[in-house]
């Protein structure tokens, strides 16, 4: 199985959102093609309520600590409960990266 269906998977299953977007970012960085070692989660959920965000970031990569250890480099994560999505439902484009020169094969 492809890891950002993984990912999602997981997601959906321990946090039960009700928005997720996982958006493999691999192709922005100096990976090879078809790489899946960066990726931006987006997740809207009533797990989150009452918590901090480090104790939020903390939630979802415990629910990817296989991925992580897996190959997955970098995870970007915006985590909020329903109310604060309803206040503001925008998320910040990605830095471009700064890690390296992509090169054509």
């Amino acid at each position: 199985m492809k890891v950002q269906k993984r990912i999602e998977e997981k997601l959906r299953e321990r946090l039960v959102p009700i928005l997720l977007e996982v958006i493999n970012e691999s192709s922005m960085h100096s990976v090879p093609a078809g790489s899946e070692t960066h990726f931006k989660v987006v997740v809207v959920s009533d797990a989150f309520d009452k918590k901090p965000l480090l104790e939020r970031h903390r939630l979802v990569y415990d629910v990817l600590a296989e991925e992580m250890r897996g190959g997955v480099h970098a995870l970007t994560i915006t985590s909020r409960t329903p109310d604060e999505w309803q206040k503001s439902e925008r998320v910040a484009p990605s830095p471009p990266c700064l890690g390296g020169s992509k090169t054509s094969a």
